[in-house]
């Protein structure tokens, strides 16, 4: 049951991130003014994300305040953890997005419509995260996890503020609907996105959907003496262990998270053949190949080092109020932002 469940989440994603073109790397250039087709200033792509992390943010938050999930269970959070370590985390993830041109979640949509690139970019971000995780590189891995470790006494922020003696009720406005405002005023104040359906209402949904993945593991095929961590929409681990089963699948069970990436694959696919938009994409030339790998490469290690990706920390990450998700996030956009400015060639 489970893996259904998780497989129709991925179709969901795939659907909606593929017809609203959902990607964090588009809205950062958008707005740095790189982007050819929208004004300068205008960035509708950054004010999707923003209002998808406001509607995660909300529902999930909300489900923890009503009792049905606890987000302190989470896999992600952790007392204890290098600040340095998951910065630099980020920040190599997002160098390697920029020079693969998408993170491993907008590969997966992408390559469901055709594009080759975004095919190797995949295979080298597995590579790159299974090295990280049991191969070659765990002995750097480690290396970084060891700079300044920290261990905080309460993992999240809400668990900070109720042992400040904060009411439920004050915390959750304070943490959950008092940001969630502040991120839907800036994803309506420019017209951008309002004029743009496909991209706000693919936004709500992929919001929902990160809920809705809460849920699932909170509820669905739950196991009283051995509850697992919960997790929902992260796509690095995913993607590696999907690429290891199609290796070696003897002897292993199919996990819910490949379940995942595959709905992910197949939801974006039929959109792209309903919507016409699927073609074959190539490379320009090997340097355009070499950026592909590399950049795949630097985000498997960088996503599992920092814990998650865009999407896992970026989106995911956020509604659990975790003190870790905080040096990821920044890792991610200033490794973005620097890549894209300081390196032209990267754009």
């Amino acid at each position: 049951m489970l893996l259904w469940y998780s497989f129709f989440l991925g179709v969901g994603f795939g659907v909606f991130a593929r017809l609203g073109r959902f990607c964090l790397l588009r809205g950062i250039r958008q707005s740095m003014g790189l982007d050819a087709q929208e004004p300068r200033g205008s960035a509708p792509a950054l004010q999707a994300f923003a209002l998808a992390v406001a509607v995660a943010l909300v529902a999930s938050q909300g489900l923890h305040w009503a009792g049905v999930i606890d987000l302190n269970h989470a896999q992600i959070v952790r007392p204890g953890f290098s600040f340095v370590g998951v910065l630099i985390g980020g920040a190599i993830f997002g160098l390697g997005m920029v020079l693969a041109n998408a993170c491993g979640a907008r590969s997966l949509v992408l390559a469901a419509g055709g594009n080759l690139r975004s095919l190797i970019t995949l295979v080298f971000l597995a590579l790159g995260a299974q090295a990280s995780s049991t191969g070659v590189l765990v002995p750097l891995r480690q290396w970084f996890q060891s700079i300044a470790p920290t261990v905080a006494e309460h993992a999240t922020l809400q668990q900070q503020l109720l042992s400040s003696g904060f009411s439920a009720l004050l915390t959750f406005t304070l943490t959950a609907l008092m940001p969630a405002a502040v991120l839907l005023a800036y994803a309506l104040y420019r017209p951008a996105l309002r004029r743009s359906p496909a991209q706000w209402i693919s936004a709500l949904v992929i919001g929902a959907l990160v809920a809705v993945g809460w849920w699932m593991a909170a509820t669905v095929e739950v196991d009283p003496f051995e509850p697992a961590r919960l997790t929902s929409l992260s796509f690095i681990s995913p993607i590696s262990e999907t690429l290891l089963y199609t290796q070696v699948a003897v002897g292993r069970e199919f996990a819910a998270a490949s379940a995942m990436v595959l709905g992910v694959l197949t939801g974006a696919l039929l959109t792209a053949l309903i919507t016409r938009t699927a073609r074959w994409e190539s490379f320009d030339g090997p340097a355009h190949l070499a950026r592909s790998a590399i950049g795949g490469w630097l985000m498997g290690f960088g996503g599992l080092l920092a814990a998650g990706c865009s999407i896992g920390q970026g989106l995911t990450g956020i509604t659990t109020l975790a003190w870790a998700t905080a040096p990821a996030v920044l890792g991610i956009g200033l490794g973005t932002w620097c890549a894209l400015r300081l390196s032209p060639h990267f754009r």
